[in-house]
């Protein structure tokens, strides 16, 4: 009996797709957004007509838009991207942790595919970096992730 193997492409132009962004760190944040929308349109072939985008003021509001964008049923992936970068203080910690709880739960719950686009680094410059620098663009790896999942999701 031959095997049988479940893989994801790139390429599926009628796939519905929202991104909720954090305004807060703004300057890396944009960038992401602009990585991931490349990469829906470029590699995804998505239509301009299928992208969402919802702006929150911060990554620890990302999962409650989530959560609504989840049980709406109208789209195929959602992705989340913010940038929680390293302060003096426990605040790090807390919205990086509750942040990436909030994301997992909405993808358990509602069984629909969320790509985690959310930086939590020590530093601004290694922000900068992963935001389409030297670390390339983790927006555009989220989305790629996303229109791989789509894809793998409809064979199963």
């Amino acid at each position: 009996m031959p095997v049988t193997y479940i893989e994801g492409i790139k390429p599926c132009q009628d796939a519905k797709v929202a991104i909720v962004v954090s305004r807060f760190n703004s300057f890396i944040c944009e960038r992401l957004l602009e990585g991931a929308l490349d990469t829906l349109k470029r590699e995804g072939q998505v239509s301009e007509d299928n992208i969402t985008v919802v702006r929150v003021p911060g990554a620890i509001e990302i999962p409650v838009a989530l959560e609504a964008l989840a049980q709406s049923g109208k789209y195929d992936a959602l992705i989340a991207l913010g940038c929680v970068i390293r302060g003096a203080t426990y605040h790090f910690e807390v919205v990086a942790n509750e942040c990436a709880k909030g994301i997992t739960q909405v993808t358990l719950k509602n069984k629909v595919i969320v790509s985690n686009g959310v930086l939590t680094t020590n530093t601004i410059d290694e922000a900068v970096q992963r935001a389409g620098s030297k670390a390339g663009n983790k927006g555009s790896e989220a989305a790629s992730a996303a229109l791989e999942m789509i894809n793998v999701m409809r064979q199963l």
